[in-house]
């Protein structure tokens, strides 16, 4: 299974920017997608953003226009652009494989700490 290793977080301002990074132990390639997520305090996990093997890209309603998912085949890496952060994108944000029916083919990280302060 592979392995997930989640960057890149810390603590802005509101307006702010960040660039989470995330790095696995093999080829990213042979996944349908890569997403994003993020759980915050006292709340579920819950989806961000996701690229698929073609490039397309989705994102939650919340973040859209805001945060901005890519992919590098070649270095098995995903990053997740964020900008214009507000206090409520507080969490922790995890990385994530999925498959050809949605499944996930990774286990959670331990994620990354993004704090956006007010």
């Amino acid at each position: 299974q592979v392995q997930l290793v989640e960057s890149g977080g810390g603590l802005v301002q509101a307006g702010g920017s960040l660039r989470l990074s995330c790095a696995a132990s093999g080829s990213i390639f042979r996944f349908n997608a890569m997403g994003w997520y993020r759980q915050a305090p006292g709340k579920q996990r819950e989806f961000v953003a996701a690229i698929h093997s073609g490039g397309s890209t989705t994102y939650a309603g919340s973040v859209k226009g805001r945060f901005t998912i890519s992919r590098d085949n070649a270095k098995n890496m995903v990053f997740l652009q964020m900008n214009s952060l507000k206090p409520e994108d507080t969490a922790v944000y995890y990385c994530a494989a999925k498959g050809d029916y949605d499944q996930f083919l990774s286990s959670w990280g331990q994620g990354t700490q993004v704090t956006v302060s007010s």
